[in-house]
């Protein structure tokens, strides 16, 4: 296998989530139940002059945790209260629950900038005037934010974090897809912080123990879409089979560099049809059984699976962190950016000409394989 240095830093993205293109209740109606928002507003734990970051995501926990890491980020930056308001998930079928507690333990703190993430966000209201602005219209004009909304505020959130400056209102909400808007100590310090409830937890650890300590594991995670609209990820699935060709490419020169114990394949994907192609050419491959979508029926975060379908995700979100190399495809799939961060060594894919392949070693320094 040849490498030589890659000369240009990654590109930032300006990708936006699936599950970002829904009808939602806004911001300002959903913090409170329905006809309390007016008389709440001047109830705000303590003085009006409080100041708040709320993130808000229902998308996958990927996306969730990335947004998460910009918005604390900022919050660190300007002295204010992160709260975490993530109900309506994709994981739950209960909309006012918040999923966050749900499947992470409680937090207060996160590196001096204090939290809210309780259940109780349904009680909670948050001074005026909002960022951005969109959030000061009357309850009644913020039932359904369409998309070019949503993006309008990711771009105005981007401009704000990139100013360095803070922002005039007593609230920003950061209810966007904000992958890319923070630096990756701000995604390593959320990661660090943020722990899986303790059931979820053993679940990880039984498998690492049984599954993986005894191998050196090539983790493989394919985000196939299942029938969705996968956006970004779009150009990596323009010719299935060749893709498919891509991944099997990329097994091949994972299990070719030197590994410290026999090799174990790991594979995490949202389609059943993926799982079986990697089977017929793996056949030991392990796979967490979970439950599939039908063919082309759309992702697996999806609130009809309930908070099982939640606590698969994290779980080999997880346990790809923990395997000794990785393979992203695509590199666009925030599923993976933990994995990404923490595990010793990462093949992807270029973003501009899918057929070369990355390897990070040591998240210390990057090779191109050709």
């Amino acid at each position: 296998m040849k490498f030589y240095r890659r000369s240009s830093p990654a590109p930032r993205f300006q990708t936006v989530t699936p599950g970002e293109k829904k009808p939602e209740m806004s911001v300002s109606m959903s913090f409170v139940q329905p006809g309390a928002r007016e008389k709440a507003i001047e109830m705000v734990s303590g003085a009006m002059n409080d100041r708040f970051v709320v993130s808000r995501r229902r998308t996958g926990f990927g996306d969730c945790l990335w947004s998460l890491a910009a918005a604390w980020r900022f919050a660190k930056q300007t002295g204010r209260t992160l709260a975490i308001d993530w109900r309506g998930s994709c994981y739950l079928d209960e909309p006012f629950t918040n999923a966050f507690p749900v499947f992470f333990e409680p937090v207060e703190d996160i590196a001096g900038v204090p939290v809210i993430c309780g259940d109780d966000i349904n009680k909670r209201s948050f001074p005026r005037p909002f960022f951005p602005a969109w959030w000061n219209k009357p309850s009644i004009d913020c039932v359904y934010r369409p998309d070019e909304q949503i993006f309008r505020e990711r771009d105005q959130l981007d401009q704000l974090f990139q100013s360095q400056r803070d922002s005039d209102a007593s609230t920003v909400v950061c209810d966007a897809c904000l992958m890319w808007r923070c630096d990756q100590e701000a995604e390593r310090e959320i990661f660090r912080r943020i722990k899986p409830r303790a059931a979820i937890q053993a679940r990880i650890d039984a498998i690492y123990r049984e599954h993986f300590e005894p191998y050196s594991v090539i983790g493989i995670h394919v985000r196939h879409g299942n029938g969705e609209d996968i956006m970004g990820h779009a150009p990596y699935w323009a010719d299935a089979e060749r893709a498919f060709r891509q991944i099997c490419n990329a097994i091949d020169k994972a299990r070719a560099l030197p590994h410290a114990k026999p090799v174990r394949a790991f594979l995490c994907t949202d389609s059943a049809l993926i799982l079986e192609q990697v089977s017929a050419i793996i056949p030991d491959v392990f796979a967490i059984p979970k439950q599939f979508q039908a063919p082309h029926a759309g992702p697996l975060h999806n609130a009809a699976f309930g908070a099982e379908g939640g606590f698969s995700a994290l779980t080999e979100m997880y346990l790809l962190a923990r395997c000794d190399t990785v393979i992203r495809f695509p590199p666009t799939s925030a599923f993976t950016r933990y994995a990404r961060l923490f595990a010793p060594r990462v093949i992807e894919f270029e973003l501009n000409d899918p057929s070369r392949l990355i390897l990070i070693e040591d998240n210390s320094q990057e090779l191109v394989a050709s």
